[in-house]
């Protein structure tokens, strides 16, 4: 495994993180993607991880129970599920850590909130059919790519949000 080295992650969407610089960042280009909505490509381990991103209006409690839904369909493939409380007051970023056991499709998810105003939602899937005692080293390798991800997590000036996912500008590659 490489050694966990970071680059900060900065575009027109409203947040900031360290992403490894063994990762390739990608706008996602699927059909119903949104402006910054990303793919953290890995491809010496065939993985990647999904990130979306949300404006909050009104709809947290929503977000929040699409979030877990997500997670917990993956319960008849998971021998368990863990989660963990995100709380970092400082930077005014909230959420949970998943942890799926078991040979379930995705084997670790994230979400992240300031509770007003944005909301991500991460969740890590591989190229490959779920074999979790293979995987395990893997997991436990880009798990720790994916939390400090969220321990690094910044938001943009409060109530910018709008203006960033509209904005035309928006880079697709890594900055």
């Amino acid at each position: 495994m490489p050694p966990h080295v970071y680059t900060q992650y900065k575009t027109n969407c409203p947040f900031t993180f360290e992403y490894p610089i063994y990762s390739v960042i990608k706008r996602d280009s699927s059909r119903n993607a949104e402006p910054c909505w990303l793919n953290i490509e890995y491809p010496s381990f065939k993985a990647k991880v999904y990130l979306s991103y949300k404006t909050v209006n009104n709809n947290l409690a929503s977000l929040l129970e699409d979030s877990r839904t997500f997670v917990y369909n993956h319960t008849a493939m998971a021998d368990a599920i863990d989660e963990k409380v995100i709380s970092f007051p400082d930077h005014k970023v909230y959420g949970i850590l998943y942890d799926l056991k078991g040979n379930a499709a995705s084997s670790f998810q994230f979400f992240a909130t300031d509770s007003l105003h944005h909301f991500i939602r991460a969740s890590l899937y591989f190229n490959s059919r779920p074999n979790y005692d293979s995987l395990t080293p893997i997991i436990a390798f880009i798990r720790q790519d994916m939390v400090h991800m969220v321990e690094t997590l910044q938001w943009s000036k409060l109530g910018l949000a709008n203006k960033y996912v509209n904005s035309p500008s928006l880079k697709t590659e890594n900055n």
